[in-house]
């Protein structure tokens, strides 16, 4: 049985224990579900989505690479737009939270909230238009849902939780390994690091189980986890 509180006698609410969380814990976690959601939009990209990753750039920049050798069967135009939507995202969201304060704010939430109903959206047109949509539908769902990936980089940016980008995890494996017992052995960050690897790994698991369903369920699915942590994240802060 849940103790009262000290102030009011009464058993503490959900929203009282969801306060309680320290804001360090919480946008580690609500960042380690974000991390799970570019694995399932990656997997969408590349394997539905004509080879276009949608979260990893760097994926796209080595595409685009052997691509103008020539010859290859890569695309060009998808992996290009895709890093310009990027791009402009994390412009968008990082002149928004320019005053904003560090860690959790409402800019924050507002930008999320923007990313979960793009996220919807492409979702939504997919159903439509099928498992397999024309090119001009494939690039517009990959660009923009780049661009709402850029803007969710840029929005974990600011909130700076160490070694949880959202959308990479080079950086990540590099630290676990550097700083491993074979390594230099500096303890700390070992287990959000395990994490951050294997939710994308999940994550882009996730995402391609959703497509034996249809090509739109991944990104619905990524949506609602992205509006979930929008909102967890905005209660938590106004405690």
């Amino acid at each position: 049985m849940t103790a009262p509180t000290a102030e009011t006698g009464a058993a503490p609410t959900r929203r009282d224990r969801l306060r309680a969380v320290p804001a360090s814990r919480m946008h580690l976690w609500l960042m380690l579900v974000l991390t799970f959601t570019t694995g399932i939009n990656d997997a969408v990209g590349y394997l539905g989505l004509d080879k276009v990753f949608t979260g990893n750039m760097t994926g796209n920049v080595v595409i685009l690479g052997m691509a103008l050798v020539g010859d290859t069967g890569l695309p060009v135009l998808g992996p290009a737009l895709a890093l310009l939507g990027f791009m402009v995202g994390a412009a968008i969201a990082g002149r928004a939270q320019r005053t904003a304060m560090t860690g959790w704010s409402r800019v924050t939430a507002v930008l999320l909230g923007l990313v979960a109903l793009v996220m919807f959206g492409l979702g939504a047109v997919l159903l439509v238009a099928g498992n397999h949509p024309e090119q001009p539908v494939m690039v517009t769902t990959t660009t923009l849902a780049a661009a709402a990936m850029g803007m969710q980089a840029a929005v974990a940016r600011h909130i700076a939780v160490k070694d949880v980008t959202t959308v990479v995890v080079t950086s990540t494996i590099t630290g676990l390994a550097a700083d491993s017992r074979v390594g230099a052995h500096r303890p700390g960050g070992t287990a959000r690091r395990v994490l951050a690897i294997a939710l994308i790994l999940l994550g882009a698991a996730a995402g391609a189980l959703a497509l034996q369903a249809h090509l739109g369920l991944g990104l619905l699915l990524a949506g609602v986890l992205i509006a979930a942590v929008t909102v967890v994240g905005e209660l938590h802060s106004r405690g």
